[in-house]
C-alpha cells in the first residue's frame, strides 16, 4: 500500500514526537513511525530535564519531584556541591504527552513500524509494520531514530561515536533533592549517577567501551555502597542501558529534504549525556521547517533550521568534543586517579571552562 505525507518521521522519541507535534499543527500531513509498540517503553534515559523543559512537564503523571543540587564525588572523596535545578520525571510519560499533542493534531503515529529502505531521489520509503509493509512517498523526512540512525545508514553517512550506559531502579530510603555524580578512572569516558525520583532512584553510569568493558561489576560495587550507606535499598526493580552519542554534532544536519534531530544529529552533550532538551527543541524546529518550507514556501527554511540548531548547541558540543578527546590520553595513566583531571572534565568546575 502506498501512503502520501508532507511528512514522514522516523522515531517517536522526544525529538520525532516534537517533529510531529509542530508539523501536523502547522495544517501538514504527518506520518510518524517507531519501532518499540509502545511509546517510550522501554526507558533508556536517567529522566532529568532542566527546569526551562518544565512546560512539558505538566501533563499527569510525568512530574516525579524537583532538584536542587548536585554533588559531584571526586577520586579522593571531596565533594563539590552546586547549584542544580531541575525535574525528575517519568520519561515514558512525557514521550507520551507529546505524542498524544502530535495525534491530536492529526498526526498519523504508527508504532511497531521501522524504516527498511530509503529512496531519498524519489522521497520513498519502505516501512515495516505490524501489518505488513508499506511504501510513504514523503516531501520532508525527519530522521529522530536514535545513535544509531537507519536514516543515517540508508543515506551512507558515518557511524556516530558513542558510550554506552547500565542502569539500574532502586528503592530510595530517604527523601533526596540532588543529584550525585562519581568522577573515577572506574567509569573511563563517563560517570557515575544517583538521580532521585520520589521513593526510588535512578543508578547508573556510562563509560567508553575503548577503555573498559564491564559495566556491571562497577554499578553493582556502587550499588552495595550507597546501600552500606542507607541511602539506597537492596531491590532492583528495573534494569536498563543504552547508547548515547557523544562525538558532536553530525557534519550534516540537512540532506536534501531529510532532516537529523536529537540523538540522531549527535545533539547529546558528550560530557553529560543530557540530550531531552535537543531533542525537543530540535524536533520542534525540524517540525516549523517542515512547514515554512511546505506550506509558507520559504526555500532556506531547511538550510535555517540548521543554521538556528547550530548556533543553539555547537559551541556548547564542540567544547565538550574537545575535552573529552583530551581526557582520552590519560585514562590508562595515574593521572585519571586524581582530582586534577576530573576537575578538567566535568560542567560542575570552573577548571571544565578554564582549561
Amino acid at each position: 500500500m502506498i501512503y502520501n505525507a508532507d511528512v514522514l518521521v522516523a522515531g517517536l522519541g522526544p525529538a520525532g514526537a516534537a517533529a510531529a507535534a509542530a508539523a501536523a499543527q502547522g495544517g501538514l500531513s504527518v506520518i510518524g513511525v517507531d519501532r518499540r509498540h509502545e511509546i517510550g517503553i522501554p526507558v533508556q534515559c536517567a529522566e532529568f530535564i532542566p527546569l526551562p523543559m518544565g512546560k512539558y512537564a505538566k501533563a499527569e503523571g510525568v512530574l516525579y519531584q524537583h532538584i536542587e543540587g548536585m554533588k559531584s564525588f571526586l577520586p579522593s572523596g571531596a565533594v563539590a556541591e552546586t547549584e542544580f535545578p531541575g525535574l525528575m520525571i517519568n520519561r515514558a510519560a512525557f514521550d507520551q504527552a507529546i505524542a498524544a499533542q502530535a495525534r491530536q493534531h492529526g498526526a498519523d503515529l504508527r508504532l511497531g513500524s521501522r524504516l527498511t529502505s530509503l529512496d531519498k531521489d524519489t522521497s520513498t520509503a519502505t516501512i515495516a509494520t505490524v501489518g505488513g509493509e508499506i511504501t510513504v512517498k514523503y516531501k520532508v523526512l525527519i530522521a529522530a531514530d536514535g545513535p544509531h540512525s537507519t536514516v543515517a545508514e540508508a543515506l551512507g553517512l558515518p557511524e556516530l561515536e558513542t558510550v554506552s550506559t547500565r542502569q539500574y531502579t532502586v528503592p530510595l530510603l530517604r527523601e533526596y533533592a540532588d543529584t550525585d555524580i562519581w568522577l573515577s578512572a572506574d567509569y573511563p569516558g563517563g560517570y557515575a549517577w544517583l538521580f532521585p525520583k520520589g521513593k526510588w532512584a535512578n543508578l547508573g553510569l556510562g563509560l567508553d567501551k575503548r577503555f573498559a568493558d564491564d559495566m556491571k561489576i562497577p554499578l553493582d560495587a556502587l550499588h552495595r555502597q550507597l546501600i552500606a550507606q542507607g541511602l539506597v535499598g537492596n531491590e532492583i526493580t528495573y534494569r536498563t542501558g543504552g547508547a548515547i552519542p557523544v562525538g558532536g554534532l553530525r557534519e550534516q544536519l540537512v540532506v536534501d529534504n531529510i532532516m537529523f534531530t536529537g540523538d540522531a544529529a549527535g545533539l547529546t552533550h558528550p560530557i553529560t549525556g543530557a540530550g531531552i532538551a535537543a531533542a525537543v527543541i530540535s524536533g520542534e524546529r525540524a517540525g516549523g521547517a517542515a512547514v515554512a518550507l511546505l506550506a509558507r514556501q520559504d526555500q532556506d527554511a531547511l538550510a535555517d533550521f540548521e543554521e538556528d540548531v547550530r548556533d543553539q548547541f555547537e559551541v556548547a558540543v564542540s567544547r565538550a568534543v574537545e575535552r573529552r578527546r583530551w581526557l582520552d590520553q590519560y585514562w590508562k595513566t595515574e593521572a585519571a586517579q586524581t582530582d586534577d583531571l576530573h576537575r578538567k572534565g566535568w560542567i560542575a568546575f570552573p577548571d571544565y571552562f578554564l582549561a
